[in-house]
């Protein structure tokens, strides 16, 4: 023991001196003009636009600065009966000025929003097809599914604001800072060069703060990845999460992720604050100096009031360039970070290219293969060799069975055959010629795989089945689902061949699912078949007649069989024995028999072995029968005996989305609010703190004011004033170092304790839901992690960035309405009479972007196609249907990008006529003053507060743009609160309900009627009825689809029954606590679910909080006869199983699966073809391994195994689910010739240890 607990603890250690290493290489940075690559031509013209746009918007900014000083001028230097005419003129020039600033600004927003919206586009598109033409090897060791969905549901939206309008600001902004110091350097040079002294400590602010926040921002970005392949494994496998009660556990570890991207974000936000705070500080007394000096400027230089303040306002607006460019910079570092990994995806070349166009292409193939001496070890293990020097011969129109033991490399030949890796040595040849040398997508079309867990897409059955083949015809797909012994069950759905099967194929049962998967192989008409394992999940009668549709498409053509079950290989042309990478036994079924000692004999009486003890276990049950009476069978049940039945069905998911819509209809941005509750000190503080930051910006107009006014006083006073005011401009500048950063750090805390706080709340309700919401198409996996992470980090914007600006913009507006109105209420009344045309624009924008800021939420079914096509990868590549793939999501994506190109066109118009209004209120403003000083009711004085005021004031409304924030907010918060809002049908949350202090394990159905949520009009049970007493085995046997599994399922309560009740020891079991009942139980499905963790974690997760201790792990491993082939592993129990288990074979995944039930020692056992992936020795010591334990420990009372391969007794053959005969023998021989009659069983042999059989 202390041997393995040193393996575990270097294992460990190595593991994550593996991971640090990844993480230190993720740190990489893209340059910026890299987001830009994939623009075409279009999108260089609006990229050319759009700067001409945005240089020439920027320009305007400073150009009304030097007409802004002559209108000064003229009030100050001018009589007042030449005023007018004066100020008229320069009020023209600035009407000018409005309209060339108008077609720039909508230039500048419509042309950048356009392209960006494009090229992300185009990205995503990009990103998905590098994606899918990676080889096995890329998402065995450096990509999972949830980090997929995360990058195109979160990831390419940061991208995107990188390269939008975000692009068009800063070339805005150095366009202001350029423009500004040229005209600032004409109009006076010597006060200029004194003005540029701040450029380098502004330099060096800026570029510590840039440096801070990438670190930070990449720090963030790894935290939310990290929890987005959360979401993807917990709901990905939410049966197993549920089944387990992991969800706790799967909380946590969100929340931890949380917790460290939280922590980033403010550091983020403190850096930020920093940062500005200085730079404003430094801009603060460069304007005190400016001034200061401009005074003296005056009275040596001859300069005039009015070009003071033209140069200090050009190089104010300059300044402010810098401020506003600063979230631009933080939006292009969020692009950067998040571009890395997706540009480096796009721009890896696997060994095995599906597009490359080079290699072989042959009229046809034979299909004669031959391995020659390969050695072959996966990639993500590459010391632990699989296949060694293998060598087989497969001839043409042959078959040839591969059997042997779990982990003996059967399933590995298929993925070399298939070229999902390329073996280390050696060669693998189709009619001579190396695998290597074909073109791949070629060769892959000649060959089709049916894998033992089938894998099928969120879609139709029809679609599901044509991707057999390009353009196949619906005659074709119908005459495939015939030969594959579907249609009868698919005749059945009310939809039929357009049923959709759901995420995974969750809708269908395991041999339904199968049947389609050997539809759509049979569709790809192949020359090369490869079954692995093929028929495991079918009923006997399926089986028989899918088998004898196999033996005939496999005829002329190259067959490979991987079977643990040796009764399906017996007519196989060639059967290799394969045992640790090597063929240790060659021949056909009869030949190898004759060698008593040979490995396939020893296999074959294995398996007769475990056959005989089952037989032996139920003959033994039939001569002891239980002393407990037992109610009378009910085998004659009638269809329409159900037709008296009540039913009190729930009301459909329908109803409730409906409800749910409704609701959300009167959601608002005050929701959002009250979720920041408990962060309302903070926010009042950072209210305060923003009020005084925001107050600054007014109170330095006022200062200037005072200023301008003592420009045109006699010498001396002009010197004392100026120095005064300069004075009071280095207060302020103090006040701004400090406050920024409070506010900043206030505001941060609060917004990325929202976001943290959201994400939890969503991620715990969703967790929590009955297993039937996440059956609805809205609920997949990408739906929610888009919620997850578009929808919450734009809320983030709202109450961090947005809020602070809000404040401070109010506090802006209001000073500087008070200051205005107190200078001169008349003037006043005159130019805020024109704010109504503004206030009406922003109006107009609101109600026409009204429905296009859910830009994430639009992409949600986009997500989907992606979330299959990566989690069910292998099949896509062994389909050949990467590029059908692509097609889909185009279709997809082509409304969210139709709806974002409107958006950016209205914005633009909106963002023009906006900037134009302000220009024309400087005109008018002019005018009137001019008008009012001329008639004597108003001041010069008064007249340059009153300019100051409207000035500032407009600058701080044309830089206010949270209307798209607000609205955008909205939307995502009623995305938000549809999760939120929902109620559980079946919360496992729930503390309340009964527990028993010692459960018995009788269970009783009673008159159950149940249909599934998406297929209502499907009754799935019809008064479904039976007794289990405490201490029996019961095994639940039946064709495909007659509701074994739904039986299992109804009884964890994954779902509500429509009707009848199930009771536990006498109790109803929706009257217990739901975890408590879960715990009762232990579950091991026909298809195991493995987190992509080590293989120890995985085990662990089968006990309560996962704190199993080494010693109980291994334990449990020595039942589930899986310690061996462990320990076996490099890595021993620290091994990655790799995204859901694809580095272990199937029976291995089994095995561990097998463990994580014993170690959660339930008292109901519930297995659900629990050793179909085994092989007959490892399947022996698995059941005697139950047995024992079933025999030894009174805490397991009850075993459920839904056994589809068996035919002794089955439910009704048409699968109504109903109980159509219940015994406690083998085989009831006189009731033969009854219902069974119409059921033709292959396997007599294969009884199941039974106290009794339904």
């Amino acid at each position: 023991m202390v041997n393995n607990n040193n393996t575990f603890e270097g294992s460990s250690s190595r593991f994550s001196d593996r991971i640090k290493a990844e993480e230190i290489n993720n740190t990489n940075i893209i340059a910026f003009y890299k987001l830009f690559s994939f623009a075409d031509t279009i999108d260089k013209i609006l990229m050319l636009f759009g700067t001409i746009g945005a240089a020439g918007n920027g320009l305007c900014q400073v150009i009304v600065t030097v007409l802004f000083g002559d209108l000064i001028d003229a009030f100050g230097l001018n009589q007042t009966s030449v005023l007018l005419q004066e100020v008229s003129k320069v009020s023209l020039k600035i009407v000018y000025l409005a309209i060339g600033c108008g077609v720039a600004a909508l230039l500048q927003v419509t042309c950048w929003t356009v392209t960006a919206e494009r090229q992300a586009a185009r990205l995503r598109v990009l990103y998905l097809k590098s994606v899918l033409r990676q080889d096995v090897t890329f998402f065995d060791k450096e990509v999972n599914t949830g980090e997929v969905i995360g990058k195109m549901s979160g990831d390419i939206f940061i991208i995107q604001d990188a390269m939008g309008d975000k692009v068009g600001k800063i070339i805005r902004c150095i366009s202001m800072f350029i423009g500004g110091f040229i005209i600032a350097f004409i109009k006076g040079w010597h006060l200029a060069l004194v003005m540029l002294s701040p450029i380098i400590p502004l330099v060096i602010v800026v570029g510590v703060m840039f440096m801070f926040m990438s670190r930070e921002v990449l720090q963030s970005q790894k935290a939310y990845s990290k929890a987005a392949n959360v979401v993807e494994q917990t709901i990905g496998s939410i049966r197993t999460v549920a089944s387990f009660t992991g969800e706790k556990n799967a909380i946590k570890v969100y929340n931890k992720s949380l917790q460290k991207a939280y922590r980033a974000g403010v550091r983020e936000g403190l850096t930020s604050g920093l940062g500005l705070g200085s730079t404003h500080f430094i801009l603060f007394c460069n304007y005190a100096l400016a001034f200061w000096y401009g005074g003296k400027m005056i009275l040596e230089k001859g300069y005039t009031g009015g070009t003071v303040l033209s140069i200090t306002l050009a190089v104010l607006t300059a300044s402010l360039s810098v401020g506003e460019a600063s979230p631009c910079l933080t939006a292009f570092t969020a692009g950067q970070a998040a571009a890395s990994k997706m540009f480096e995806t796009i721009n890896r070349n696997p060994e095995i290219n599906v597009y490359n166009n080079s290699g072989i292409i042959l009229n046809d193939i034979r299909g004669d293969i031959e391995m020659k001496d390969v050695c072959f070890s996966y990639p993500s293990r590459p010391t632990e060799r699989v296949l060694n020097e293998f060598s087989l011969l497969i001839p043409s129109g042959k078959s040839t069975a591969l059997v042997g033991g779990s982990g003996s490399g059967k399933s590995t030949i298929i993925s070399l055959i298939e070229r999902f890796y390329d073996p280390q040595s050696g060669g693998i040849f189709i009619d001579g010629c190396n695998l290597k040398d074909f073109q791949v997508k070629w060769i892959r079309q000649k060959i089709a795989l049916v894998s033992q867990e089938p894998t099928l897409f969120s879609t139709s059955i029809r679609e599901n089945v044509a991707y057999g083949k390009d353009g196949a015809t619906k005659e074709e797909i119908e005459a495939a689902i015939e030969i594959a012994n579907a249609t009868k069950f698919i005749n059945s759905l009310p939809e039929g061949i357009e049923t959709n099967v759901g995420e995974r194929g969750t809708q269908l049962s395991g041999g339904q699912k199968q049947r389609i998967a050997i539809a759509r192989a049979i569709l790809k008409d192949p020359r090369i078949l490869l079954l692995d394992e093929a028929t495991s999940a079918l009923d006997a009668e399926s089986e028989s007649v899918v088998q004898e549709a196999l033996d005939k498409i496999m005829i002329d053509r190259t067959t490979i069989i991987v079977a643990h079950r040796l009764s399906t290989v017996r007519n196989a042309d060639n059967i290799a024995v394969i045992h640790q990478g090597r063929i240790v036994e060659e021949g056909k079924h009869f030949e190898l028999l004759k060698d008593p000692e040979g490995a396939y004999s020893q296999l074959i009486r294995l398996q007769e072995v475990v056959n005989q003890t089952k037989e032996q276990i139920c003959l033994d049950d039939s001569q002891h029968p239980s002393t407990e009476s037992r109610p009378e069978s009910s085998n004659n049940y009638d269809t329409t005996s159900i037709k008296g039945i009540s039913e009190t069905r729930s009301p459909r998911s329908s109803d409730t989305n409906l409800k749910v819509s409704k609701k959300l209809e009167k959601t608002h941005v005050s929701r959002l609010a009250h979720l920041n509750k408990p962060e309302f000190p903070i926010l009042l503080v950072g209210a305060v703190v923003a009020t005084i930051s925001g107050s600054a910006l007014p109170a330095f107009g006022l200062v200037v004011a005072n200023i301008l006014k003592s420009f045109y006083e006699p010498p001396d006073e002009l010197k004392k004033d100026s120095q005064f005011w300069a004075l009071m401009i280095v207060v302020l500048g103090t006040i701004l170092l400090i406050s920024s950063p409070l506010e900043t750090l206030f505001f941060t805390v609060a917004g990325c304790k929202l976001i943290q706080r959201i994400r939890s709340m969503c991620f715990q309700m969703a967790v929590h839901m009955e297993i039937g919401w996440f059956d609805e198409p809205e609920n997949s996996v990408g739906g929610i992690a888009t919620k997850l992470s578009a929808d919450a980090a734009i809320v983030r914007v709202l109450v961090g960035d947005t809020l602070a600006k809000i404040t401070k913009d109010l506090a802006a507006a209001t000073v500087g309405i008070v200051i205005a109105f107190r200078s001169s209420w008349l003037l006043s009344l005159i130019i805020f009479a024109m704010l109504p045309f503004m206030v009406a624009n922003v109006y107009v924008q609101d109600k026409f972007a009204k429905g296009f800021g859910t830009d994430a939420k639009k992409y949600e079914k986009a997500s989907r196609v992606v979330n299959d096509a990566v989690s069910n990868i292998r099949t896509v590549v062994s389909f050949c249907v990467e590029e059908k793939v692509v097609e889909l999501y185009n279709k997809e994506s082509d409304s969210p990008i139709m709806a974002g190109t409107r958006k950016g066109m209205i914005t633009g118009i909106s963002y023009g006529i906006t900037s134009s209004f302000i220009f024309f209120v400087y005109a008018a403003s002019g005018y009137a003053g001019a008008r009012l000083v001329q008639d004597g009711k108003i001041s010069a004085a008064a007249t340059f507060r009153v300019f100051l005021a409207v000035y500032l004031t407009a600058i701080v409304i044309s830089q206010s743009s949270f209307v798209n924030d607000f609205i955008k907010a909205k939307s995502a918060g009623a995305s938000i609160f549809s999760i939120l809002d929902r109620k559980s049908k079946i919360d496992s949350s729930k503390e309340d309900g009964l527990t028993l202090d010692q459960s018995k394990g009788d269970i009783e159905f009673k008159e159950v009627c149940f249909a599934y949520p998406t297929r209502p009009d499907i009754q799935v049970l019809h008064g479904f009825s039976f007794t289990i007493f405490s201490g029996q085995t019961v095994a639940l046997v039946g064709e495909s689809g007659c509701g074994k599994s739904t039986v299992i399922s109804l009884l964890q309560r994954y779902y509500n029954f429509d009707s009848g009740r199930i009771m536990l020891d006498g109790v109803d079991i929706q009257n217990f606590n739901l975890k408590w009942l879960r715990h009762q139980m232990g579950l091991v499905s026909q298809e195991p679910v493995l987190f992509n963790d080590t293989i120890r974690a995985n085990i662990m997760y089968g006990k309560e909080d996962g704190d199993a201790t080494d010693g109980e792990v291994v334990a449990a491993t020595k039942l589930a006869n899986a310690h061996e082939f462990i320990c076996g592993l490099q890595q021993g129990y620290d091994t990655i199983v790799g995204e859901r288990g694809v580095q272990l074979s199937g029976g291995q995944k089994q095995r561990v699966a097998i463990a994580r039930a014993i170690i959660k020692n339930p008292k109901i056992l519930l297995l659900d073809e629990a050793t179909s992936a085994l092989d007959a020795e490892s399947e022996r010591m698995v059941q005697m391994a139950l047995d024992q334990i079933m025999r030894n420990k009174r805490l397991w009372e009850l075993t459920m195994l839904s056994k589809s391969s068996l035919g002794e007794k089955c439910c009704d053959g048409g699968g109504t689910g109903l109980l159509a005969e219940k015994n406690n023998s083998k085989v009831d021989k006189a009731k033969t010739r009854s219902q069974k009659d119409r059921f033709r069983f292959k396997r007599v042999r294969e009884p199941d240890p039974c106290g009794y059989i339904l």
